[in-house]
């Protein structure tokens, strides 16, 4: 467990610092899928991929 208190992350100014930042951050569009370089990542990744090109290539049979 961490010496420091849980409590002083949430102190005024550090809200108000992340208030700051966030207001400054680049606006970036959602993820839509997880990525990552995890073992169970790259498989969720590789599994979904296989899905969409299925599902392109029923749609192109049709």
């Amino acid at each position: 467990m961490n010496a420091m208190s849980s409590s002083s992350k949430r102190s005024l100014r550090n809200v108000e610092t992340r208030k700051k930042k966030a207001r400054r951050a680049i606006p970036r569009a959602t993820i839509t899928r997880t990525q990552g370089n995890t073992a169970g990542g790259r498989t969720r990744l590789k599994k979904l991929a296989g899905l969409r090109r299925g599902a392109a290539a029923a749609s192109a049979q049709a």
